[in-house]
């Protein structure tokens, strides 16, 4: 089992250490995980201009593709991602932003459908939880197919120690996750996913507009057309009519509808 480790913060604070306290839970689970740490911090990132290359070309034609790639394909190497997550006034941390807006496209063209998350957050006071939020629904959008959720209050600026309860709880949690990705099980897609999964597929394979306004969206979608999810992922019979469903509306649409992201 291959598990990435995501740094998110500008520093290794109180959320780095509740996550270094994960890696240890899960080497006792498993020791033959292989882990794999990235620091945004060190990876330098220039922030997103909103250029738009990423939908209308593909990602690959972003300014930033030479530092955004690398971490892509350890996503892509990887069974599962830990991210950790400092609680920014409530949000994700601004370095960590800047890393979810150059994936923005992804929310249009998902990819990690077999892809399992665990998101840690600690907070000085509140809202540790608003901030694993934020980043599961994220994630969920990207494709990942489960997101599970460590937020704890640490009250502490900086020299945080976790106490028992807080061990307790992590224990918990990422026995949970650790048990998922090691059984391979893939669960139903939430309707929260179905809906632009068919949307925008139904919309791509009518637009109209493709010579006038190309986008990478129309070449993404053809591939899974006919399906109301990913291959390997399980449907039940009310999701597939419910994905066949929006799929109509999205036909529908693209009579008065095109998609573009002219600029």
């Amino acid at each position: 089992m291959r598990i990435l480790m995501i740094n998110g913060g500008p520093h290794k604070g109180n959320t780095w250490r509740l996550t270094e306290e994960a890696k240890k839970m899960l080497r006792s689970f498993d020791q033959t995980i292989v882990f794999q740490e990235a620091h945004l911090s060190d990876i330098d990132l220039p922030f997103c201009t909103g250029c738009s290359n990423c939908f209308r070309k593909g990602h690959k034609t972003c300014p930033h593709n030479k530092i955004v790639q690398p971490l892509m394909d350890l996503i892509e190497q990887s069974d599962a991602v830990v991210f950790s997550v400092p609680c920014f006034q409530g949000h994700l941390p601004g370095i960590l932003k800047n890393f979810t807006d150059h994936m923005a496209f992804m929310l249009h063209r998902p990819r990690y459908f077999t892809k399992k998350a665990l998101v840690i957050s600690t907070t000085g006071g509140v809202s540790a939880s608003s901030t694993t939020k934020a980043l599961a629904a994220t994630l969920s959008g990207w494709g990942f197919n489960q997101c599970y959720q460590l937020p704890v209050a640490a009250f502490s600026w900086n020299a945080y120690e976790p106490t028992k309860k807080d061990l307790k709880k992590t224990h918990d949690i990422v026995k949970r996750f650790y048990l998922d990705v090691n059984s391979g099980k893939m669960h139903v897609p939430s309707i929260g996913v179905l809906i632009p999964f068919n949307l925008f597929q139904a919309m791509c394979a009518g637009n109209k507009g493709e010579t006038d306004y190309p986008t990478e969206d129309n070449r993404f979608w053809p591939k899974y057309l006919g399906m109301r999810y990913a291959p390997g992922i399980p449907m039940t019979p009310a999701k597939k009519l419910l994905g066949w469903f929006i799929y109509l509306i999205g036909k529908k649409l693209t009579k008065t509808m095109v998609v573009t992201y002219k600029k």
